[in-house]
This record gives structure tokens, sequence and C-alpha cells, in this order.
């Protein structure tokens, strides 16, 4: 007599346990590369630098990214701007803003 094979159960995904463990969390890293990725796009600006990065609320991230917005020459005197760029826990874009411009030689007092 031949037995059959075992069959193999999945787990549900209806406890709690699972639904916390499918659900993961964007990282740092990924926000960022998805905010320099995204903003560019949108505005056509190439992204310079990220300057900051702090989580939101629901589970998106706030990018700080500089970009030089008119080049000059020497190049001490380019206009640059920090921009906010959110990002949300699906890795999209959600909004950005401009905060602030400067020129490129100046410092923060």
């Amino acid at each position: 007599m031949t037995e059959s094979p075992e069959t193999f159960l999945a787990p549900s995904n209806n406890t709690p346990e699972a639904a916390e463990k499918s659900v993961s969390p964007l990282r740092a890293a990924d926000a960022i590369h998805a905010a320099r990725t995204q903003f560019g796009v949108v505005t056509g600006l190439t992204p310079h630098a990220v300057t900051g990065v702090r989580t939101r609320a629901d589970g998106g991230w706030s990018v700080l990214v500089d970009v030089v917005e008119l080049a000059r020459i020497p190049d001490s005197t380019s206009v640059m701007a920090t921009y906010r760029v959110d990002i949300g826990a699906d890795g999209e874009l959600g909004a950005c803003e401009r905060l602030r411009r400067f020129t490129r030689g100046a410092t923060d007092s």
C-alpha cells in the first residue's frame, strides 16, 4: 500500500504575527535612494548631497537634498538650495519643497 505524501499547509496570513512580519519598514538607505532618484526626475535638478534624513510618524521619511540651482564661476558663488523630500512608507515621493537658498561659499551662523 502506498502512502500519499503529507500535504504542506502554509501558515495563515490572518494572524497578527503574520501581519506584523509581512510589513517591512522602509530603510533609511532605501528612502535616500528613492528621494534622490524621484526628486531628480520630478524637478530636473541633479541632487548634489543628502544633508539630513528623519523618520515620519506614518512610516515614511523626510530627506534633505541639496542641489545646485545656478552654477557660477567661481564655483564658490554658485546658488545652492536645500529641498525637503518626503518619501512614503511605500517608497514613493509624496511631496517636495524648497526650504532655503544660499551661495555655496556661505556658512551657517
